[in-house]
């Protein structure tokens, strides 16, 4: 059964599938580390995960932080703040690009 996806750009699969265990971007903060939240092209937030660390530095940079959470437990930290999507192995935009496909929030 192959995955189908929402666009051919869009690396969410229209079924909800479990990503498993993930390496999640993180930012310090007064209690510790937060997950850092991105934004849609259309405005929306959205959890980031990436399957392997290769994947987090090449798309946010070899000093980026980051623990490592089950896909559960990242849904279950970021839905109250407002990020109901999870992206899994984002390509981020450059800066330079005038439309990115994330940006942090």
């Amino acid at each position: 059964m192959s995955q189908q996806h929402l666009y051919e750009e869009d690396p969410e699969p229209a079924e909800r599938i479990p990503a498993g265990l993930l390496f999640v971007p993180v930012r310090p903060g007064p209690a510790g580390c937060t997950a850092r939240l991105f934004r849609t092209p259309l405005g929306g937030r959205t959890a980031v995960g990436f399957t392997s660390p290769q994947r987090l530095a090449a798309a946010l940079g070899t000093d980026q932080p980051w623990i490592r959470l089950a896909e559960p437990a990242l849904r279950a930290l970021t839905e109250p703040l407002g990020a109901r999507v999870l992206t899994v192995d984002p390509r981020l935009a450059p800066s330079a690009r005038r439309t990115p496909l994330l940006r942090a929030v």
